[in-house]
């Protein structure tokens, strides 16, 4: 697999468009810190982590991470569009004065900086750039 993160959105993605309750992908630090993030910014129920290196009789020797989705009354997705920016063939950077608004400010974009990920408005307040992982509105 070359791109792990759109993996994971894909997945994300596809699992609320048919309405799954939650979502359990490999595990990795950079995209529980993605899913860490949505989980803050109300866009995903919760988040955890299922050791399954402990457990004898498995066939995964790694952990994984299951998402569950979150939905609004009437069963629609809280997640309307969720978007890879950048990309390994083509990374896409920002400064900090040019960090993307998404949606008018009503969605996120999700900022990898020197600092750690963390939104696009955190990285407008704490004054740093960095590269563009994706956008959720």
């Amino acid at each position: 697999m070359t791109d792990p993160i759109a993996d994971m959105l894909t997945r994300i993605r596809n699992a609320s468009a048919v309405y799954k309750d939650e979502v359990v992908l490999p595990m990795s630090k950079i995209k529980y810190n993605i899913a860490k993030i949505l989980e803050n910014g109300g866009w995903v129920n919760k988040v955890e982590v299922i050791n399954r290196k402990n457990e004898k009789n498995k066939s995964s020797k790694y952990n994984e991470l299951k998402i569950i989705l979150k939905y609004k009354e009437g069963h629609k997705p809280v997640i309307i569009s969720l978007k890879r920016i950048s990309k390994p063939g083509l990374r896409i950077y920002a400064k900090k004065d040019e960090l993307p608004k998404v949606l008018n400010n009503l969605g996120i974009a999700i900022i990898s900086t020197p600092q750690g990920m963390m939104t696009n408005k955190e990285a407008r307040k704490k004054g740093v750039g960095g590269e563009v992982i994706c956008e959720i509105y």
